[in-house]
């Protein structure tokens, strides 16, 4: 088992972990933090009886589905204005336009995978909220995706821990897998998007390596 989270988790105790998840699910600077991890070992540790697990479902959940609120209202507040800024060198408002049509068409998809993919789960509903995503429909798939996440990472955990015997010793392994599962969809998106960008830029760099034919050289000048 991760005995730094271990020992994270004895440290903090449940407000703690409410306190990480909350901040973890929509404040912009909780973006490091273990969400995935802690849940599952939180859910392991009650397997053991070191944890309640109706504790961790009861108030977990509710942590992350207020967090993204307030990354939602957050990205509210800031938000609508930038649609009235001015191009400049690292901002274009067409960007931002075609992030409130995705929003529009993808809206509930968008909320319920985010939050399996570490890092975007904080910034999608401060996001949602800048592109002006209709509340309700925002609120109804953040419950959706906080229940799928902070609760079935927890069982998970759980019946981990009581189906396999010694599970502690492969539980990093088992954490690196989840996340890998988690990030599938973002890669694959990513690769879909940029892989005629990425060949490009390949045949790019190996055309310019290839070296150039010299020109025969001729008879010497008198």
């Amino acid at each position: 088992m991760d005995f730094d989270l271990v020992q994270l988790i004895e440290t903090v105790g449940y407000l703690g972990l409410i306190a990480i998840i909350f901040a973890e699910s929509g404040l912009f600077f909780g973006f490091f933090l273990p969400g995935d991890s802690l849940l599952l070992t939180a859910g392991l540790l009650a397997s053991h009886g070191d944890l309640e697990l109706w504790i961790l479902l009861v108030a977990l959940a509710p942590a992350a589905i207020l967090g993204d609120n307030v990354g939602y209202w957050f990205g509210k507040k800031v938000g609508p204005p930038i649609f009235s800024r001015e191009n400049s060198l690292f901002f274009r408002r067409k960007n931002l336009l075609t992030a409130k049509a995705f929003y529009d068409k993808h809206g509930g998809k968008t909320i319920v995978l985010a939050r399996f993919m570490p890092f975007i789960r904080t910034f999608a509903p401060i996001v949602a909220g800048a592109v002006e995503m209709p509340y309700l429909r925002f609120v109804t798939w953040n419950i959706a995706g906080g229940l799928l996440w902070a609760t079935g990472l927890t069982l998970v955990g759980y019946f981990l821990g009581e189906s396999i015997p010694g599970i502690d010793r492969y539980f990093l392994v088992i954490i690196a897998v989840v996340i890998l599962i988690s990030a599938l969809p973002t890669m694959i998106h990513v690769w879909r998007e940029y892989r005629h960008e990425a060949w490009a830029f390949v045949r790019r760099r190996i055309g310019r390596e290839k070296p150039s034919a010299s020109p025969p050289e001729g008879p010497p000048s008198a």
